[in-house]
């Protein structure tokens, strides 16, 4: 493997990410956005993460599940915000061969890693209304490390395949119409035939997004109708977890279908700054979503937020 990409590597060192070129002439404004959209993410999560590691009352499998999910979004940041604030500041529009792929890598993992926890946080709040009193025998704090574990170990076996069936391509071009490096990006530059990677690529997506799709909407309708027969305060207090859920999950999706129907546009049909707009407000929302809204919208997690806020800012004085 390494052999065959030092052979490519001889045609190909670097990518130019044009996305970076289209805004560079913004990059006041946008790098400290950025930076500024980045850091408040980051605070938020980090808070998330370590009131429900700390928090002993927070050691129930919904928090667990929470946290993972911020983890998730940390590492999804991480892999693509600090080197396009660098890379604005710089003046720099290009990555490394073997960069663009590792961020490819990274943002995929990401990406899916989100939506199977999605899916497997509807489960569990089904099953934590549905039934409550198999609940903590069927879901106990071990089970959402478990779960997520196969979940990852999974994502990680089929996007390297992914990644694999892109890096045997030979490619004719380096201009990436993006801010990041993606993967199907990276077989529109590819000379010889695609046809593996795409069929590859679509099977797996959309068995992945379809079955997921199917647990997740059948989860939210039986706990929906189990709600209506409940009292009124525990049916308030399960539909209210619900749709966080929901609202959250509402964001990723739509944000997900739209990134991905700008990458089936024609792309002499439309300009390049296009694409880069969709694909910033996409990264920027999908980011900064989740911990706001669950460290919100969780009467938990937002006691304890502001709890941990007050006493560091008494500190300061």
């Amino acid at each position: 493997m390494s052999l065959f990409l030092q052979n490519v590597s001889v045609t190909i060192s670097n990518f130019v990410l044009v996305g970076l070129i289209e805004i560079e002439s913004f990059r006041y404004l946008c790098a400290p956005l950025a930076l500024a959209l980045f850091s408040i993410t980051l605070f938020m999560s980090s808070m998330i993460v370590y009131i429900t590691w700390t928090e002993k009352s927070l050691h129930e499998p919904m928090y667990i599940f929470i946290c993972i999910l911020v983890i998730n979004g940390m590492l999804g940041n991480l892999s693509y915000y600090p080197k396009l604030i660098i890379d604005l500041l710089s003046r720099c529009s290009t990555i490394s061969f073997t960069g663009c792929f590792f961020q490819s890598f990274c943002i995929q993992l990401y990406v899916v890693g989100e939506l199977f926890l999605f899916t497997v946080m509807a489960y569990d709040r089904y099953l934590a209304v549905g039934h409550p009193l198999r609940y903590h025998n069927l879901m106990t704090n071990f089970t959402p490390l478990i779960i997520s574990l196969a979940i990852y170990i999974f994502i990680l076996v089929t996007i390297t395949v992914g990644v694999l069936l892109t890096l045997r391509l030979t490619f004719c071009e380096v201009n990436i119409n993006n801010i990041y490096c993606e993967i199907a990006e990276l077989q529109r530059l590819a000379c010889n035939d695609i046809t593996v990677n795409i069929i590859y690529g679509l099977i797996l997506t959309f068995s992945t997004i379809i079955a997921c799709l199917l647990v997740i909407i059948y989860s939210y309708i039986r706990t929906i109708v189990i709600c209506l027969k409940l009292s009124r305060e525990s049916s308030q207090k399960a539909i209210h977890t619900l749709l966080t859920h929901i609202l959250s999950f509402s964001i990723y999706i739509v944000t997900l279908l739209f990134i991905s129907l700008r990458s089936r546009i024609n792309w002499g049909s439309v300009s390049t700054n296009f694409h880069v707009i969709i694909a910033l407000i996409g990264s920027t929302i999908v980011s900064t979503a989740n911990p706001l809204i669950y460290g919100i919208r969780t009467k938990a997690l937002r006691e304890k937020i502001v709890c941990n806020l007050q006493k560091m800012v008494g500190k300061t004085k």
